[in-house]
């Protein structure tokens, strides 16, 4: 109810997940399967080809543009048998964005008969960081009326800090959402982090320190590559992208061995890139401390 009122949708509109990476894996159940195929963008987050592969669909990825989904070539992909569309955004783990008009763009284009899921883990993060270069993050949730076949997916677990209690859901049409609801497990969200989902969904205050505190992380971090010579992909996310220059495996384990815990992306196909968190001021410090000694 408290999520109906905050989108001023209809409950029926609704499915509530473990996190909302059990969404993802409900849609690829009702929706993909043998014979059918699943696109998704090189780069992407790694839960779109485990999901396929778990139900025996086909992975079709296709190559990305500058780190982030080319939507043109992703329209290029879908034939008679690809049944859904995975698009992060941003996206995971390169904290690329894509613009209200592209994808306006790409849903007009999309077969009804293909599911386009919008993956927006991170979006508020993304709304502030494109209002500090003068642009809007799209409102999908307005899109919903025009393309009964777009599924939004959110999550409690980034900007409202609840990672820990996996809560996550879904915004789609009332069809889906009856799909979703029917084959998802009937206890599959536990009391506590709903009644914390609720109480944090009114502290809009809270969720505005936080991506604000971001935004300051995320330039200290870029501030941070820059005085090390280090390229990064410039993110709209909670997390930076960070090329080290060689493979990474093992200034990840440097780091561990400080204490540090950062994100090794070689199974993205991305091996010499480290996903780093921000964290609090004194956190982010304390990585470009270490990172430096590192790199020495």
């Amino acid at each position: 109810q408290a999520l109906s009122e905050f989108y001023q949708l209809p409950e029926a509109c609704l499915t509530l997940g473990n996190g909302s990476n059990d969404i993802l894996e409900l849609l690829a159940r009702v929706f993909a399967g043998p014979g059918r195929e699943v696109v998704f963008s090189q780069y992407a987050f790694v839960v779109y080809p485990l999901a396929t592969q778990a139900v025996g669909a086909k992975a079709v990825v296709v190559p990305a543009k500058e780190w982030g989904a080319d939507l043109l070539a992703m329209l290029a992909a879908i034939n008679e048998n690809t049944s859904l569309v995975f698009i992060a955004n941003p996206n995971n783990p390169t904290g690329t964005c894509l613009n209200a008009a592209d994808l306006e763009s790409f849903l007009q284009q999309v077969p009804e008969r293909v599911i386009v899921v919008l993956d927006e883990a991170y979006y508020e993060y993304a709304q502030v960081e494109m209002s500090h270069h003068g642009e809007i993050y799209p409102n999908s949730e307005n899109w919903l009326s025009r393309f009964p076949n777009l599924v939004i997916t959110r999550t409690f677990s980034k900007a409202y800090g609840l990672a820990g209690l996996r809560i996550g859901y879904s915004l789609s049409s009332p069809t889906i959402a009856d799909f979703l609801n029917r084959i998802r497990q009937p206890f599959n969200v536990n009391s506590v982090a709903l009644q914390m989902a609720v109480i944090a969904l009114s502290d809009q205050q809270h969720v505005r320190q936080s991506v604000e505190m971001n935004h300051q992380g995320l330039r200290f971090l870029a501030s941070c590559c820059q005085t090390l010579s280090l390229n990064f992909i410039p993110s709209l996310a909670n997390f930076l992208s960070i090329d080290v220059g060689h493979q990474a495996a093992e200034v990840y384990q440097q780091l561990l061995q400080r204490g540090i815990i950062v994100r090794p992306l070689a199974p993205s196909g991305m091996p010499n890139h480290l996903r780093v968190s921000v964290g609090l001021p004194e956190e982010n410090q304390q990585f470009s401390v270490c990172l430096a000694e590192v790199l020495r």
